[in-house]
């Protein structure tokens, strides 16, 4: 082969690698027995978790959902590579507002229902992950969307001592509330969403922000696509921010950056 040929074919495969698409980031399905039962997720695990302290963020799909669309949807590990990013998978569980025989997966409602099953699971993953990889105690969050995000209030009621933030979305804190201690928090809600309705969400907002502190009024804070986000501050780091959108019950494509924006910036007080 001349040398002119030779250039052209390492030219053309210079840009042939350079156009090429980055390889995703891998997901690994685990699995914990817990009480018996076989508890599943889908795990991302940044390389140098096992030399350099990594944050850890749990991510709860709603009823009906699964650990697979929840990692498609969500997709926090693309948008923090660095953070240990875990999709849980619920089981079967009866819905309060669609699914009354509990035909689809879900998670638990509040304290002692299911037998805390779910909180148990939360349990026994975190501690598997701080037996296998160097955990960053001072940041691990969770986030979910409708039963998803209602289960996050509920480990905030439960765990909270545990996490540095949370960010439920389609949701309200419901009887836990009373259990909440001040965090800070993002709460997305759609205007139009005719399961949990605006107004109930409204509430649990307000709820909220007397419990953290907050100011009364907000300043805006993010906005991206169809979502408005707003800061209420608070002197005691426990800010909360509302992304809000005109939709309905489907969780919106732009919080998945956001929401890692807003993990980023709280860490957990010693």
């Amino acid at each position: 082969m001349r040398a002119g040929q030779l250039s052209l074919v390492l030219s053309l495969a210079f840009l042939t690698s350079s156009l090429a698409p980055a390889a995703e980031p891998a997901l690994a399905e685990r699995s914990w027995k817990v009480d018996g039962t076989q508890r599943e997720a889908l795990i991302y695990v940044p390389a140098e978790s096992k030399q350099a302290k990594a944050p850890v963020v749990f991510a709860f799909h709603g009823h009906g959902g699964s650990m697979v669309h929840a990692a498609r949807t969500f997709a926090y590990h693309k948008h923090w590579p660095e953070a240990i990013c875990l999709y849980m998978q619920g089981l079967n569980t009866p819905g309060r507002l669609t699914d009354p025989e509990g035909k689809k997966a879900g998670w638990q409602h509040s304290t002692g229902d299911q037998q805390d099953r779910d909180l148990k699971f939360f349990d026994a993953v975190l501690a598997s992950l701080q037996t296998e990889y160097k955990v960053d105690q001072q940041r691990i969050y969770a986030t979910g969307h409708s039963n998803g995000g209602s289960f996050t209030y509920l480990l905030w009621a439960n765990r909270g001592e545990t996490f540095a933030a949370f960010a439920p979305s389609g949701s309200t804190p419901g009887r836990e509330l009373n259990k909440l201690q001040p965090k800070p928090v993002l709460h997305v809600a759609g205007e139009t969403d005719p399961l949990v309705r605006f107004a109930w969400q409204q509430r649990g907002i307000e709820s909220i922000q007397k419990l953290n502190g907050c100011a009364t009024d907000g300043k805006p804070w993010a906005k991206a696509g169809v979502l408005v986000g707003t800061e209420y501050a608070s002197p005691t780091g426990t800010p909360l921010i509302t992304l809000i959108h005109l939709g309905g019950h489907k969780f919106p494509d732009e919080a998945p950056e956001l929401i890692v924006k807003f993990f980023k910036g709280h860490e957990r007080k010693q």
